[in-house]
């Protein structure tokens, strides 16, 4: 695991309660993968002492940019880091999702800051000529801030939000998952953010026999499998494991993450 001092070229705030950070990264010589994260110290000062974890947004060439939910100690301080200020950071960690070159049409099941997970496998799918179909959840219209970055490398993009009540998983699944799917033919499904959306993209994959993909969300202290404060459960053939998130994941066959 290697620790890299980058140089953030912009930190600015995007919605009520999100942000968006570029960041220098030309220095790191290891290929991002979409659903990999990387291990930020929020700030130059022992509090908050735990680095967090932030998904990879965007992959560039030379930057790297992270979309970001501002809620706790550590995101607020992370939101005070300026622009031109040197950022600790170590990554690119985790296991990353798998694009099937052959895949024509691929689904997106994402909620709230999950979407910025997805949004990297948006991009490389674009890159390699495959189709986007994807479902944006949030509680707001203003917090479906990839909607226009999917749409841009080509993405069918359906918005449900709370305050217009079409994010309740009967409208997804008997809506617009039946209109998708009579639609396209959908060769693999990627989802995070929600365990509602997730056990719904796990019903889907199953009817129609298609592979999935799911990147968890969990608390992670040390990144690097030692503290174990990130454990799921997999099946493993016959059996329920525990699996390190930091280590195993984030990414995880769909059918395999128990989500009851």
């Amino acid at each position: 695991m290697k620790k890299y001092q980058a140089k953030v070229l912009s930190n600015k705030q995007v919605s009520k309660r999100y942000w968006h950070m570029v960041v220098d990264t030309s220095m790191i010589q290891t290929p991002v993968k979409p659903g990999q994260f990387f291990h930020i110290r929020c700030a130059d000062t022992f509090s908050p002492f735990l680095r967090r974890p932030l998904s990879v947004y965007r992959i560039n060439k030379e930057t790297t940019e992270f979309l970001y939910l501002v809620k706790g100690q550590g995101t607020i301080a992370m939101s005070q880091i300026k622009e031109g200020d040197t950022l600790d950071l170590m990554g690119p960690l985790g296991t990353g999702f798998t694009l099937d070159q052959q895949a024509k049409t691929i689904l997106l099941v994402a909620r709230g800051v999950g979407v910025a997970t997805l949004a990297a496998v948006a991009q490389a799918a674009y890159n390699q000529g495959t189709h986007c179909v994807a479902i944006l959840s949030a509680r707001t219209k203003e917090d479906l801030l990839a909607a226009e970055f999917l749409e841009g490398f080509g993405a069918t993009v359906y918005k449900v939000t709370e305050e217009e009540s079409t994010s309740h998983v009967e409208h997804i699944e008997k809506v617009i998952l039946r209109e998708i799917f009579s639609q396209y033919k959908i060769d693999c499904i990627y989802t995070c953010g929600s365990r509602r959306l997730s056990r719904l993209s796990q019903k889907a994959a199953n009817k129609h026999h298609i592979q999935g993909e799911i990147a968890l969300e969990e608390h992670m202290s040390c990144a690097m499998g030692a503290c174990y404060a990130c454990v799921c459960d997999i099946r493993d053939q016959e059996k329920i494991k525990s699996v390190r998130v930091c280590i195993e994941g984030p990414v995880f066959p769909l059918d395999k993450v128990v989500m009851e």
